[in-house]
């Protein structure tokens, strides 16, 4: 995962948690899991956007 082990990691959490306070980090945590699930489903999502040509515009063009 990029070269990141252990300990790298936990050193990120702490600096992390130090600037946003532990109060806060549930919060941060639900928005960037909400985010990862949106973009997943924005990508996935092919099936669910149909562009589909009015029939007004046949007409007028």
């Amino acid at each position: 995962m990029f070269g990141f082990g252990m300990p790298e990691l936990i050193v990120i959490l702490v600096i992390v948690l130090v600037i946003f306070g532990a109060g806060r980090l549930p919060e941060i945590g639900s928005a960037f899991g909400k985010s990862i699930r949106n973009f997943k489903k924005a990508s996935e999502g092919k099936d669910e956007i149909e562009i589909k040509p009015r029939k007004d515009d046949d007409k007028q063009a």
